[in-house]
């Protein structure tokens, strides 16, 4: 095998900001509250180049899941790296590069291997040079305190922690702890310190998400986990029942179907007022009487669409409205699909760009549903006991009229961050 020469010069990019490139060079621990977009991922790729040369040997990338968006990008982009390495020398990436172990090796400079989080026994045993761990905030505690950290003890080495805060839980305390700890330095950024976004695109999503949540994610604040959604209910109920529609209006209408024990919730919107205009909420009806009913409320405001919840019984309920020549649009619910529509109402409520018909148990719904901190995120729901029927045809409503209005800043080109002139070996 062609023997590594003692120097190569290869070229890393170059910080956005002070805070970045102490993540890169700090020598010691790392905890990194970050906002999206910030750098996060690329900084601590670049970190482990960094620290490589001059520390040869094993390091871990510990993410949560193969599923994770900055687990795929942080070995792409690592591997992006080895193979420019291993092209200067003349040797073949795939003796060097196992796709299918997502392991790396580097003569002369020694290991990279990713791993996830979900199985932490399986991180015992190694004696490692350094670890990052990448979106440390939504792992379980023993991941480190029990599993990672004594893999650092051979070789003192370094731990470089980074996420997104998700409320008052160990990641945390971590953080907190890191500031007043020797050894440790804490590093908190926001996504306006990414000097590449557009602040606009920032100040565009913060008009579309509740204030808690722009405050997490994108200024990377620790904020309760659990609590009321809504915001402003009272003020917006103040929307006009409507009996018929007015001319030249166009009216859309969201619908949670029911089983027998819960409420089937029709909720008209006249679509350019953004107001509710008509609400029929009932139960234990046969289908035949359900679908008539729909039926009705569709032809009486002549509705441009009716956005209905095809979950369980929904889909045969769509099925046969759709065969009565009805403009259906399906919405199907499940965690992917139900934070994001939970948290436009939420936002239009805390904005007040929403205005509901003041109905007591509409009201009562709304004042009452939580989210409630969860692993991978938050889950959003009535309490025990309680109904979230009319909170449910709300939210497709609103989600039928705008569609999907979320500003999304996730997906920048990896060459963004402008990096040159950095040396690592």
């Amino acid at each position: 095998m062609r023997q590594m020469a003692d120097y190569v010069d290869i070229v890393l990019k170059e910080p956005h900001s002070e805070k970045q490139r102490l993540m890169i060079e700090y020598p010691g621990n790392v905890a990194a509250f970050a906002g999206r977009r910030f750098g996060k991922t690329d900084a601590y790729v670049q970190r482990i180049f960094w620290h490589m040369p001059g520390r040869p040997g094993l390091y871990w990338w510990v993410g949560l899941s193969w599923q994770s968006a900055s687990m795929k990008r942080a070995w792409r982009e690592v591997t992006g790296i080895a193979r420019r390495v291993l092209h200067v020398y003349g040797l073949d990436e795939r003796k060097y590069i196992n796709n299918s172990r997502f392991e790396i090796r580097l003569p002369g400079m020694g290991e990279i291997w990713f791993r996830t989080a979900e199985r932490p026994s399986s991180l015992a045993g190694e004696g490692i040079r350094g670890v990052v761990m990448d979106e440390f905030s939504l792992m379980q505690e023993i991941v480190w305190t029990e599993y990672v950290q004594a893999t650092l003890l051979d070789y003192g080495g370094w731990a470089a922690f980074s996420g997104v805060p998700k409320g008052p839980n160990w990641a945390a305390n971590l953080w907190r702890a890191a500031g007043d700890r020797e050894g440790w330095l804490q590093i908190h950024a926001t996504s306006y310190d990414n000097k590449h976004i557009d602040k606009s695109a920032i100040d565009a999503i913060r008009g579309t998400v509740p204030e808690w949540l722009f405050n997490q994610e994108y200024l990377a604040q620790i904020v309760s986990g659990e609590g009321a959604v809504f915001r402003n209910v009272i003020a917006c109920a103040k929307s006009a029942w409507l009996d018929a529609p007015e001319p030249g209006r166009q009216y859309v209408a969201g619908v949670d179907v029911a089983d027998a024990n819960d409420y089937t919730v029709i909720s008209v919107f006249d679509v350019a007022a953004k107001c509710e205009v008509y609400k029929d909420r009932f139960r234990r009806v046969g289908y035949m009487a359900l679908e008539d009913r729909l039926h009705a409320i569709y032809q009486k405001f002549g509705l441009s669409s009716m956005a209905i919840e095809d979950n369980s019984i929904g889909q045969p309920v769509i099925d046969h409205l759709m065969a009565r020549g009805m403009d259906i649009i399906p919405f199907h619910t499940s965690p992917a699909t139900k934070a994001p529509i939970i948290q436009a109402l939420a936002s239009a409520f805390e904005h007040e760009e929403i205005s509901i018909l003041p109905d007591e148990v509409t009201i009562n719904e709304l004042t009452a549903y939580e989210a409630k901190k969860r692993a991978a995120g938050y889950s959003y729901s009535a309490p025990a006991g309680m109904h979230d029927d009319t909170v449910m045809a709300l939210a497709i409503a609103w989600w039928a009229i705008n569609g999907d209005s979320t500003v999304e800043i996730d997906t920048l080109p990896d060459d963004l961050l402008d990096y040159t002139g950095v040396n690592i070996l």
